[in-house]
């Protein structure tokens, strides 16, 4: 239950981010909410596949209909949230960590080591991120230099941690989400981020 409801807000959260950026980018409404459905669910598919399991979103419709619900909040705030980025920045961030931790708390579930935990989490996270990007013709965000996929990685060491001081998946969930979201803040804040690969000249 405790997975499955932060399944859900992600997806709302995830969707509203892909969403609010196809608005910009001025897609159709039918545009944005294929933006928005696979922002919400194209990393849980790839973890979901690798897992051998079928993906979440094929035996549970609640994930189409939260979608056209993030659809139907961005045209009703459009004027707010297509104007403030900050408000993108927000979504993708709760998204960000929400997913973090159902792909760690899942892919444990299956009986998988830690170390696959954290990556299905960081695959989970920032792979939905990834295709949104690709469909509005933007670089993605872990191929630049801000930290994003990164944040999913901080967040399952202190997953890792909490578990093995004896927290319960609540709680280690709730810290390792909470890790996610400062880790961006704070990269994004103080402009941390990981050192570009250049070509010498």
């Amino acid at each position: 239950m405790f997975v499955q409801i932060l399944d859900f807000i992600g997806t709302l959260a995830f969707a509203i981010s892909g969403i609010r950026l196809a608005s910009a980018k001025h897609f159709d409404l039918f545009g944005a909410y294929v933006v928005g459905l696979t922002t919400a669910i194209g990393g849980g598919t790839m973890r979901d596949l690798l897992l051998s399991q079928p993906p979440f979103w094929m035996t549970n419709a609640f994930y189409l209909i939260c979608t056209a619900f993030g659809l139907v909040w961005v045209i009703a705030f459009r004027k707010f949230l297509v104007k403030q980025n900050n408000t993108w920045f927000l979504f993708d961030t709760i998204g960000l960590a929400l997913f973090a931790v159902t792909g760690i708390e899942k892919t444990l579930a299956a009986g998988f080591p830690f170390w696959t935990a954290i990556i299905m989490g960081t695959l989970t996270g920032a792979g939905g991120g990834v295709f949104r990007d690709v469909f509005i013709n933007e670089v993605p965000l872990i191929f630049r230099k801000e930290i994003y996929a990164l944040a999913c990685v901080v967040g399952g060491v202190a997953y890792f941690v909490c578990y093995k001081m004896g927290l319960g998946n609540v709680s280690s969930g709730l810290i390792c989400g909470a890790f996610v979201v400062l880790a961006r803040i704070l990269a994004v804040h103080y402009k941390i981020h990981l050192p570009t690969l250049k070509s010498e000249d």
